[in-house]
């Protein structure tokens, strides 16, 4: 694979790369991964780049806007 850049992957790629970043996507959290394949699926589907959506979040995240958006683990809250 030539790189992470949606120009120099195919969805399927795409795909597999979020896959295997974010581990075992069927862990034993009660589906809390679902919520982060959710946000980066713009990058699977050839909309968004990885770091856009990381900047996003990051940008959320430092203005404290994370109400409800979150789809994690109930962990925390």
């Amino acid at each position: 694979m030539a790189g992470y850049l949606i120009k120099d992957t195919t969805r399927e790629e795409r795909k597999k790369i979020v896959e295997e970043s974010l581990g075992n996507l069927s862990g034993s959290c009660d589906g809390c991964m679902v919520g982060i394949v959710e946000m980066y699926q713009d990058y699977i589907d050839g909309k968004k780049e990885i770091r856009e959506i990381n900047r996003e979040f990051s940008a959320r995240y430092a203005k404290g806007n994370m109400e409800r958006e979150h789809h994690g683990c109930g962990m925390g809250r």
